[in-house]
């Protein structure tokens, strides 16, 4: 075991870099045997003269070692195999995903979708007919699926840039509904997230929920204040046990998406891997509700802005949030009272609401927090909407937000602001597609509509343009917005209204009142800089007077560059080396003349022996070295 545990450690330092254990000793048993085997050859053919091959009897097994580590790590890399353990709780998530796989295949095939999910579709069907019921099986599949698929649909239905019109609008119709959690179960959830009883942290809790959905239900309660005073809240509870069943649908979700795009051109032409790993990642982001007490206050922390900003006789307000209270499977926040926007037309009519000034507070609120908050509400669909009792408006679930910098922020504005202008289009520039959307939205009398967005979306995905994801998160959330907004006031012109935004916020800033205030905040910005200036100018013309002003490239100042550079020199060198020692190794092997070791070797093929190991011992650690960088 001495013997076989040298080897294996010999092995792995020669190689350079770190093998796992199991391989190593591996490694060692099989240089032992062949040491073994080796060790009686060399008795057998040069009896008396072992000692003097006793490097050839050393190296043979080192290089029989690294043979096996080289191939092995070529064949089957490190990482790829799983442990024992691994193994264990891998076959029983297996087993459980292939009943779920089951039982979502069943019902895949129950509502007409088998042949779509092998990459086919059905024969005999027409355009328009066949996309329609196709619609309406998936909407029906998916709501039967359960929660995860519930909530891919309602995702869906927001990507106009991926799918027809006929599934959008089916997928909008879907509900993310449930019956509500038996209250034991609810009340284990609240005591073990806030650490006490429910009686300790309310003064009084409805046992019926207000709402409830297939993540969380809403109860209606009043916080138990240190002054003695009430405060109506709305206590968001996750239903016990989902995350284990969302994790594992996501999983199967993933695996489907990918298996889908490796065997149907609709799958590729969508990108479905790309798109589930974005709603698995907002889809954990959703099961944490500290994610969403977090972006509640980093809206909050630019609305009064928000206010000024939006005017108008129509507030647009968001809960505060009781952050001491929020933990992962509990969200409190502020009771508001009032009413879906999805539901709410009738009372809007009873009412004598001005839709158009809902319309554009809600829609000046979303720009405000594109273009000047930086942080936006993603996923403003009417069910994220409450008219409230006083005909204010309020925005609910941040569980979906997006995040701009400046920079983008300021690209946006400019954005809206160009919308609209009649600009010449060099085609000779231009592809003869992007000439077309051009001349479509923004050439003409008449005004651009939401559904430049949605096209522009279709573009990029048609040309593989790279739209960034936070920019694609805004045009997404605008399509969204459409939808929400047509509730209100039909045929809304929401391009011309953000572009009207825009410009009063850009009339705004230049403003004699704004004015001073923006060129003061620029010179405090260039202070630093016009305080160097007149110093690094008489440097410069210093240089240039006594002829010594040159131009210096610092090469590899980054230490990663270093470390390439280094290691591709070490690289070439160790085969440099390798080949040499086995050219020469060779050429020395042919020398049968000069003192002999044997009757049969020379000294200099004994050298040749030798140096062929070397060779192989270089050669072997360069291709590991390359196999494990795969």
């Amino acid at each position: 075991m001495a013997v076989v545990a040298l080897l294996a450690w010999a092995s792995r330092q020669l190689l350079g870099v770190p093998v796992g254990a199991l391989r190593a000793l591996t490694a060692g048993l099989l240089g032992f045997a062949a040491a073994y085997f080796l060790g009686k050859a060399l008795r057998a053919a040069q009896p008396g003269h072992t000692a003097a091959f006793l490097t050839v009897a050393l190296g043979v097994p080192l290089i029989v070692a690294m043979i096996y580590l080289v191939a092995a790590e070529a064949l089957v890399p490190s990482g790829t195999v799983p442990q024992p353990l691994e193994i264990i709780t891998g076959t029983r998530r297996a087993i459980a995903r292939s009943r779920r796989y089951s039982q979502i295949s069943r019902i895949a095939v129950r509502h007409g979708l088998g042949p779509y999910m092998r990459g086919r579709r059905l024969r005999g069907e027409g355009p328009a007919g066949g996309r329609a019921a196709l619609a309406a099986s998936l909407r029906q599949a998916l709501e039967e699926g359960g929660v995860t698929f519930t909530k891919l649909g309602q995702l869906m239905s927001t990507r106009r840039d991926l799918l027809p019109e006929e599934f959008t609008t089916e997928l909008a119709q879907l509900q993310d509904r449930a019956e509500p959690a038996p209250w034991d179960q609810v009340e284990g959830v609240l005591a073990q997230s806030l650490g006490a009883p429910v009686d300790q942290v309310f003064a009084e809790l409805q046992r019926e929920p207000a709402a409830a959905a297939s993540i969380a239900q809403v109860h209606r309660a009043r916080l138990r204040c240190d002054d003695g005073s009430d405060t109506e809240v709305a206590v968001k509870v996750q239903r016990p046990g989902i995350r284990a069943t969302v994790e594992q649908d996501l999983d199967i979700l993933q695996r489907l998406a990918v298996t889908l795009e490796d065997r149907a051109r609709w799958a590729r032409a969508v990108g479905t891997a790309g798109v589930a790993r974005g709603f698995a990642a907002a889809m954990r982001e959703e099961l944490d509700f500290r994610v969403e007490a977090r972006n509640m206050a980093a809206v909050a922390a630019t609305w009064a802005g928000q206010q000024r900003a939006v005017g108008g006789s129509v507030q647009v307000v968001l809960p505060a949030v009781y952050e001491q209270l929020c933990t992962e499977h509990v969200l409190v926040i502020e009771w508001l009272d009032g009413i879906s926007l999805r539901a709410a037309g009738p009372l809007i009519d009873d009412r004598g609401l001005d839709r158009a000034k809902l319309t554009r507070a809600l829609l000046r609120s979303m720009v405000y927090q594109i273009t000047e908050g930086g942080v936006f509400h993603a996923d403003p669909h009417p069910g994220n909407v409450l008219l409230l009792t006083d005909g204010r408006l309020a925005l609910l679930d941040f569980g979906s937000v997006g995040r701009l910098d400046a920079q983008q922020r300021a690209g946006l504005q400019n954005l809206l602001l160009a919308v609209g202008r009649a600009d010449e289009i060099d085609e000779w520039q231009l592809e003869r597609a992007l000439g077309q959307f051009v001349a479509r939205h923004l050439i003409g009398t008449s005004p651009p509509t939401a559904e430049m967005f949605t096209d522009l979306f279709r573009l990029a995905s048609r040309f593989e343009l790279t739209i960034p994801p936070e920019i694609a998160t805004v045009l997404r959330a605008l399509a969204t917005l459409e939808g929400t907004l047509s509730l209100l006031t039909p045929g809304i012109d929401i391009a011309a209204e953000a572009r009207e935004y825009a410009a009063d916020q850009v009339a705004a800033q230049l403003s004699p009142t704004a004015a001073p205030k923006s060129a003061a905040q620029e010179l405090v910005a260039l202070v630093p800089v016009l305080r160097r200036l007149p110093r690094r100018f008489d440097r410069v013309t210093s240089a240039m007077e006594q002829g010594r002003l040159s131009l210096n490239v610092r090469l590899f100042a980054d230490e990663r560059d270093r470390r390439v550079v280094t290691g591709l020199t070490y690289q070439f060198l160790l085969t440099f080396l390798g080949a040499a020692s086995g050219i020469a190794a060779a050429v020395l092997l042919g020398v049968a003349s000069g003192p002999k070791i044997t009757s049969d070797v020379s000294l200099a093929q004994l050298i040749g022996y030798n140096l062929l190991i070397v060779a192989a011992i270089l050669v072997l650690r360069v291709l590991y070295t390359i196999f494990r960088k795969r």
